[in-house]
């Protein structure tokens, strides 16, 4: 056996090693996440509870395998897939320019969805309408990655502490409600109820995020330089995203005990489900972790479609390259734009989460077929447990997506 499988990592290592990871839970515990899974559990208890353990499965095997790319390879996503299909040009340009539009379009409808979750929690504490607040908050966020960038860094740390304290709250109001075990375990039972299918796709589409993938692959490169790494990588990726699961689950599983057949319309709705911990304080709390939550995934999102955009057509990712600085600018103001003509702020945020899972596949397809390459990973290629994981990924989120998007159209 090599020194990779012997290497003993200090415990001080394996917690720097949970940055990468972080960014990731970061990046997709934002309104969406509340939104859906608080919807989700008031409108059909723990029947999707099955989406929630989906997610958190798919999420640690693409982005461990996304991470595994950059580590072994020592270049992102993007750059692999160009590189692979070097030989066959007009191949190599379809799949970048469909990789390329499906990053784009999953990317534009989640910022229209972090705007308009930041404008909800807003809209709590002022009473001014969202559809005011989400194209001010937007021209905000445009102006501090253009004019003060150096200053994200700092607002993402504090949004992010912000974030988890309203995590823990969840975890602890889960357990002052005492659920249903039942009930929970039947919900791990994958089943659709009718009328399901989007917030189904909206639970998976809020913790897969597609752009993800190439983050973490470009992350993971700058973070571990050899293969001896790949334990600690792959500790790096597995707890924080089995900590943001439980968050999501957290929320779906207080939402159902607490608000199952209640109509949530807005902040006020959801903050519902905190009273049993937090009294008349859960209103404003909800408030502020909306806005948090959807600051720090706002930041995050114009951000990770130009890197993806980056690595495929060769721009650099820095303000030096002004298509790099367009193409954030491009997914701002179109997120400002949906965010402002969205008639109902939790549909459009749902409705966001959607798109994302709808184009899903499509990276998931890219990642697992580059990974199980030996021309591009070698002896680090995916085994078969991991390819066999892969394709059930593949497959169920191709099923969904394309019954979603069938459903548009007929019904």
């Amino acid at each position: 056996m090599g020194e990779s499988t012997t290497k003993k990592f200090t415990m001080k290592e394996k917690i720097a090693a949970l940055g990468p990871g972080f960014l990731i839970v970061g990046s997709f515990i934002g309104p969406g996440t509340v939104t859906s899974s608080t919807r989700a559990g008031a409108n059909y208890g723990l029947t999707l509870f099955w989406c929630v353990v989906f997610s958190v499965i798919a999420v640690i095997v693409m982005q461990g395998m996304a991470a595994r790319l950059g580590i072994i390879t020592q270049e992102g996503l993007a750059e692999n897939l160009k590189n692979d299909f070097a030989d066959h040009p007009v191949l190599r340009n379809i799949l970048c320019g469909l990789v390329a539009i499906a990053i784009a379009v999953g990317g534009f409808a989640y910022m229209g969805g972090d705007l308009t979750g930041t404008a909800l929690g807003v809209s709590a504490l002022t009473g001014v309408s969202t559809k005011i607040i989400a194209p001010i908050w937007g021209l905000l966020i445009l102006l501090i990655l253009n004019l003060a960038g150096d200053a994200v860094k700092y607002l993402e740390k504090l949004l992010g502490i912000c974030v988890i304290i309203m995590a823990i709250v969840f975890l602890i109001t889960m357990v002052i409600v005492k659920p249903n075990l039942g009930d929970l375990l039947h919900g791990c039972v994958p089943t659709v109820p009718e009328g399901g299918l989007m917030t189904c796709l909206s639970l998976i589409g809020t913790t897969v995020v597609p752009y993800n993938m190439f983050l973490h692959a470009a992350s993971a490169k700058r973070t571990w330089h050899g293969p001896e790494e790949l334990p600690l990588c792959s500790f790096g990726t597995t707890v924080p995203m089995l900590i943001g699961g439980v968050v999501t689950g957290a929320i779906m599983i207080t939402s159902a005990t607490v608000m199952y057949g209640m109509e949530v319309n807005n902040a006020m709705d959801m903050a519902v489900q905190l009273e049993p911990t937090l009294g008349s304080l859960a209103q404003p709390f909800m408030a502020v972790g909306l806005i948090a939550a959807g600051i720090s995934s706002a930041v995050c999102t114009p951000m990770g479609v130009s890197y993806v955009l980056a690595g495929l057509f060769g721009w650099k990712t820095d303000r030096s390259d002004k298509r790099y600085t367009i193409t954030n600018a491009a997914v701002l103001i179109t997120g400002i734009v949906i965010a402002a003509l969205g008639t109902n702020p939790l549909g459009l945020i749902m409705t966001a989460q959607a798109v994302n899972g709808i184009v899903l596949p499509v990276v998931v397809g890219v990642t697992l077929y580059l990974t199980s390459r030996s021309r591009i990973m070698g002896k680090y290629k995916n085994g078969p447990i991991a390819i066999a994981l892969g394709l059930a990924i593949f497959a169920i989120s191709l099923i969904l997506g394309i019954s979603s998007f069938i459903s548009v159209f007929t019904g």
